[in-house]
């Protein structure tokens, strides 16, 4: 099945898919429509968040992606109720904004070290389930 998730940074080396912090997890949302990860988005920028693209993926990648980060993950029916952003949101993201210096306001996909080469290690499975992903288009 297909979904749709939010990313900033789409297709560079500083991609980040937009999570929901509960407590002490990350949780990625899964969106069936695409106009319902739409509205979600243009949400998050009234909230003053960098732009984030709507990218259509195959949930089973988003699936096998949360179990190896440690993340949880929610598919969020189309038509349902509106789904809104929190509140609150972390004041400082594990990826910056293509370009600028400053901090901005959302939370990201990062593995979360500090060592280069672990960190190497995460953008070369990166780029191997997006040629994956790009291959099922």
């Amino acid at each position: 099945m297909r979904v749709f998730v939010l990313l900033f940074n789409a297709g560079t080396d500083n991609e980040g898919i937009h999570t929901i912090r509960e407590g002490d997890r990350n949780k990625i949302l899964m969106f069936e429509s695409e106009d319902d990860a739409t509205r979600f988005a243009l949400q998050l920028e009234a909230q003053d968040f960098p732009t984030a693209s709507v990218e259509e993926i195959d949930a089973e990648e988003i699936k096998a992606f949360c179990e190896s980060a440690g993340y949880e993950f929610e598919l969020i029916p189309a038509n349902e109720s509106l789904v809104l952003p929190p509140e609150l949101n972390v004041e400082e993201t594990d990826w910056q904004e293509e370009g600028k210096e400053q901090k901005n306001q959302t939370e990201a996909f990062s593995d979360n070290t500090e060592d280069s080469e672990e960190r190497e290690m995460s953008d070369a499975e990166l780029d191997s389930i997006r040629r994956k992903l790009e291959g099922l288009l």
